[in-house]
């Protein structure tokens, strides 16, 4: 499933970061959150505006971050 139409970057928002739906919370914001131990439903919770397809467009846009190996 496509999700890049849930992530935005506007220069004058969060420095440029990519942010969600245009809101001003951030893919890293997110990420963060579950990396430091935080449950997705405690996330969910905290964050009332954020979506579960929100999440995985958070998760696959970092993964395009990443470089793909040389087959």
């Amino acid at each position: 499933m496509d999700y890049s139409h849930l992530i935005s970057v506007e220069p004058g928002k969060r420095s440029g970061q990519p942010c969600i739906r245009g809101l001003r919370i951030t893919v890293r914001d997110v990420l963060e959150y579950p990396a430091g131990g935080t449950t997705v439903g405690e996330l969910l919770a905290d964050f009332p505006e954020v979506t579960l397809a929100d999440l995985r467009a958070c998760l696959v846009h970092a993964a395009a971050q990443l470089p793909r190996p040389a087959a």
